[in-house]
């Protein structure tokens, strides 16, 4: 018997519909002993005395309506919580799945988090109230997202304020989970320091890329984020306030890494530092032959001294490509580059970048000189600038003001993430880019490998077996009520043709930023590491009350629902 049946077990059934004695409980104890072993059905006994609180109401099931606003509408805040102007948490950057809370909490302390939830978590099965923390609402398919239940706005949490330490040993800054990484970076830059390791867009909170992983181009040498954490401050489903670390509390603290929210809420986090480059050169180079893009990436990542950033992405049969780079890129040979043409190619890009300070100027090319003769790139298709640090880690950022000017950023981005073994990468790379992806006009696909052998182990991030593997992602945006191929629909068919490839086990696939309907889909994401993933839902949140909109445990007396645009 696995923990998440527990969930939906008859005998729980049979509890939560009458009051119960202790010695009922014990009874129903004795038989679960007879069904899982001993420690499982100590985890049962939490689990049933849990879910068996504040049994003395009279009516076992009210409404939403009615316990979001007698219950929690008296309860006395630092912040406040809202229960009107609902509709802006329904919406996500993946603007596909639109889910309307019973309220809002605006957070001013880690208590007001821990309150709301405590609350919730004390009406036991007497409401099914579920809680959502949300970020900037990044999220793809509704992750963030709770059907009337109530989400937490933890932007407007802005305690502790940024307090960094420089010590011998570790050199980290104490943030709130609600601070946003390019602001981390702003402060961090004015001491002369800078965390380890990003995601390409830093207009993202703290805890939402913790709760997911947090990986970039720097994760083959620093590890995803949520390797450059030493020490978490977390709200439980049962509202309980842990620190946690590698030292103390160490279950949960690798729980909540990559957990998705399923375990507790992020409230504060201390962060890595290290010394600050102030200088970039950014590089581009073509290839035509994949196995030669993927065999110089593999290098680039198991080479000592190589360069700080390395990632890449396909190009299929675009017009004019190099004459594009050419706003933000010199080519290296512009007689050469001219007679270089992209239209009908699949071309695979390779992107890399080495930090510095000026005083290395008179080295640095040296260095990268080095490094790119040991590639097999087309020598005509070499584009480099040299940037701020800043100007690098932010380049995103720039292209979205670009599409807001335009009013593209806020349109459906159904995003595909995997991570695929470096064994299957070319076999993938034939029947996806050969025979399902037709062209890239509806966004970039990125592509680039790292090794986790150099990553904390124990979190509750699922990654292929295989030390190396590549982070593939399809970055689509549909273009507004088309039915074409720029359309939602169309691209959503494409998506689902590649999961359906992506099955075969042989190649040993995961999804990178999960979505799945069920829970049975949800095993298999997990395989062997679904009974540690669910005997810590039973421990940190045993009523499901937090991030419903992972869709992976079902909150006793529920109903998922869903709703698409």
């Amino acid at each position: 018997m696995h923990f998440p049946e527990l969930y939906t077990s008859p005998l729980i059934s049979s509890i939560i519909l009458r009051r119960v004695s202790i010695s009922y409980i014990l009874k129903i104890i004795s038989e679960l002993r007879e069904m899982v072993c001993k420690d499982k059905a100590l985890l049962a006994l939490v689990f049933l005395l849990g879910i068996m609180t504040n049994t003395e109401h009279s009516n076992p099931f009210v409404t939403h309506n009615s316990v979001t606003h007698s219950t929690l509408g008296t309860m006395i805040f630092d912040g406040k919580l809202c229960f009107t102007n609902l509709e802006h948490a329904a919406k996500d950057f993946g603007n596909i799945y639109h889910l309307i809370p019973s309220a809002i909490l605006y957070p001013k302390s880690v208590s007001d988090i821990s309150s709301i939830i405590k609350g919730i978590f004390d009406m036991g099965l007497t409401s099914d109230l579920t809680v959502s923390a949300r970020g900037r609402g990044h999220s793809l398919q509704g992750q963030a997202q709770t059907h009337q239940g109530v989400v937490i706005n933890m932007m407007s949490l802005r305690e502790p304020e940024m307090r960094f330490h420089v010590g011998k040993h570790e050199t980290y800054v104490d943030v709130s989970a609600g601070e946003l990484w390019i602001n981390i970076l702003h402060e961090s830059l004015k001491r002369g320091l800078t965390p380890k390791s990003w995601t390409d867009y830093l207009h993202l909170t703290v805890g939402g890329t913790l709760s997911n992983a947090g990986i970039s181009g720097q994760a083959f040498k620093h590890g995803p984020q949520i390797n450059n954490v030493y020490q978490l401050n977390v709200v439980t489903g049962r509202g309980e306030v842990v620190t946690c670390s590698k030292e103390q509390n160490s279950d949960l603290f690798h729980a909540v890494l990559g957990g998705l929210g399923q375990f507790g809420v992020i409230a504060e986090a201390r962060i890595a530092l290290e010394p600050a480059p102030k200088m970039g050169k950014w590089i581009r180079a073509l290839y035509t032959d994949f196995t030669q893009f993927t065999n110089d990436q593999e290098h680039l990542i198991s080479s000592p001294g190589s360069f700080d950033y390395v990632e890449g992405f396909v190009i299929i049969n675009r017009t004019g490509l190099l004459n594009n780079w050419r706003s933000s890129f010199n080519p290296r040979d512009p007689v050469q580059a001219n007679t270089f043409t992209s239209e009908g190619k699949i071309l695979y890009c390779l992107e890399v970048a080495k930090y510095f300070d000026p005083e290395e100027i008179n080295h640095i090319d040296e260095e990268i000189d080095t490094l790119l003769s040991e590639l097999n790139y087309i020598k005509s298709t070499l584009f480099q600038s040299e940037v701020s640090y800043i100007d690098f880690l932010d380049r995103v950022h720039m292209s979205e003001m670009k599409l807001r000017e335009k009013g593209l950023w806020d349109v459906p981005h159904p995003w595909l993430n995997l991570l695929v073994p470096s064994s299957s990468i070319n076999e993938f790379a034939k029947e996806v880019f050969g025979n399902i992806v037709k062209d890239t006009s509806n966004g970039p696909i990125l592509i680039y490998p790292v090794n986790k052998s150099r990553w904390i182990k124990g979190t509750s991030l699922i990654t292929p077996e295989e030390d190396v593997f590549y982070l593939v992602g399809f970055l689509s945006s549909a273009a507004p009520y088309s039915k074409g191929k720029d359309g939602l629909e169309h691209i959503l068919l494409q998506n689902n043709k590649i999961l359906n490839y992506c099955k075969k086990p042989r190649l040993g696939i995961k999804q990178y930023l999960p979505h799945y309907s069920t829970q049975q889909e949800w095993k298999s994401h997990f395989a062997t590491h679904w009974d540690v993933f669910s005997r810590r839902k039973l421990i940190y949140d045993p009523l499901a009350i937090l991030a419903p909109g992972q869709r992976i445990f079902q909150r006793l007396g529920t109903t998922v629902k869903t709703m698409k645009k």
